[in-house]
């Protein structure tokens, strides 16, 4: 890196203004024992700092980004709907066709509403399984986040795990107290659970591939328990693909494990880049959600012209033939190609991996859950992340993100990445 002498006074300017100097807490860069580089420009799978710095970008704004920075359908797309506006507060023709694509891609979405972030998708998700089932307990997993959304800050993944925030101040105890957090991947003690309160249970939420305490993949039965179970009880299965919609495969996590969920909810892909959330479903449940319905949601942006747009244009270019097996081949090459490098310096991690998302791990332990994500060495990996960042590789900075891989990122980029952990790696058991 030449220098951080831009970002630095953007920093100092920020901190005086903005809580921590960000306006999301992992950006700070706390984790890794640093300030924050502030991002200029992008294109395709490199962004460019204040400074002029350049560096391959493995994050792709946590997730969005699956055709890389500017790509030019999504770019023209937005250019094209500029002309007529950018928020009307009513209906919009590209809000139409973006609900039929997510019907038609998603064979569990029958109905499908449109918001503008993951968080309001969630909890507006939960609202109406709570009103469809007049039940009020919610069952979530220990490391899954699902938004910052008061009934949804017990045992959460992301900035809170990066933090290391039991909670948050702020949330009263009322709030929470029919929320209940189980390990992730742990049958027995959900089936206990049910066993016991499944009569109470308005819904399960899950993120059915988890990217918050960092990628941890679902055991081979997980999923198809919860869905039995949930069904046995007559209560809803929500499935959090707010990361995995569209990226895993064209049809969510949910196509690759084959379980049909009730309710699923949408973020980043489907807007493209833009803010964007959605929840969708059995159209039993979502004919609860007013004004068909007594349960109320709203949102003035919600299917605003721009992020559909984007969203619209990335869809497309995800039907393209070959397209998975293309960005499948990259992620596969990086993975294993860490694992060999590992495994030839003697240095203890784990890899898990899904499709283009990826996580490593500074621990000896296969990652299955939150508490075995939360043995890995957290100074290691802020050394890891800060002596890549020099080489310009541009990582999540915390322990408990997943990566991710683009259609824009070339093998000869993926090959820059291993270099640059060939050199680092035995830096790190000095």
């Amino acid at each position: 890196m030449k220098s951080e002498t831009k970002s630095k006074a953007l920093y100092d300017r920020a901190v005086k203004l903005i809580p921590g100097g960000v306006n999301s807490p992992v950006r700070a860069c706390r984790s890794v024992g640093r300030n924050p580089i502030f991002i200029d420009r992008a294109q395709g799978c490199r962004i460019f700092d204040a400074d002029g710095n350049e560096f391959i970008d493995f994050v792709g704004s946590w997730g969005p980004m699956m055709l890389g920075h500017r790509h030019g359908s999504v770019m023209a797309a937005i250019e094209k709907v500029l002309e007529r506006g950018v928020s009307f507060g009513a209906p919009v023709d590209l809000e139409v066709e973006m609900a039929e694509m997510i019907c038609n891609a998603v064979s569990s979405v029958e109905m499908v509403r449109m918001v503008n972030s993951g968080t309001e998708a969630t909890m507006s998700a939960i609202r109406a399984a709570r009103a469809y089932t007049g039940r009020d307990v919610l069952v979530k997993f220990d490391g899954c986040y699902h938004g910052h959304a008061d009934t949804l800050l017990v045992a959460a993944g992301s900035g809170v795990a990066t933090l290391n925030i039991a909670g948050s101040p702020g949330v009263p105890e009322a709030t929470i107290r029919h929320t209940v957090s189980l390990p992730y991947n742990d049958i027995p003690a959900f089936k206990k659970l049910m066993a016991e309160k499944g009569k109470t249970v308005a819904a399960v939420i899950v993120e059915p591939v988890a990217g918050n305490m960092g990628l941890v993949p679902p055991d081979p039965e997980f999923l198809h328990e919860l869905r039995s179970e949930t069904q046995k009880h007559q209560c809803v299965l929500i499935f959090d693909e707010v990361m995995t919609g569209f990226r895993l495969a064209y049809g969510g996590a949910q196509a690759l494990y084959q379980i049909s969920p009730d309710l699923t909810c949408f973020g980043k892909i489907v807007g493209g880049g833009l803010p964007v959330g959605a929840y969708g479903g059995k159209q039993e449940i979502m004919a609860q959600i007013a004004p068909e319905g007594p349960v109320y949601q709203a949102g003035t942006l919600s299917g605003n012209p721009l992020a559909m747009a984007a969203g619209l244009a990335t869809l497309k270019e995800l039907q393209q033939p070959g397209f998975y097996e293309s960005v499948e081949e990259k992620s596969d090459r990086l993975s294993s190609g860490i694992l060999r490098i590992a495994e030839r310096i003697g240095i203890p991690l784990s890899v898990n991996r899904v499709g283009s998302m990826m996580s490593i791990f500074f621990t000896d332990r296969v990652v299955k859950n939150f508490e075995d994500a939360k043995t890995s060495n957290l100074e290691v990996f802020s050394a890891y992340y800060n002596k890549m960042l020099e080489k310009g590789i541009y990582l999540p900075p915390s322990q408990f993100e997943a990566l991710f891989v683009s259609s824009a990122h070339e093998i000869a980029d993926i090959d820059l990445f291993l270099a640059a952990a060939e050199a680092v790696l035995p830096e790190l058991i000095k």
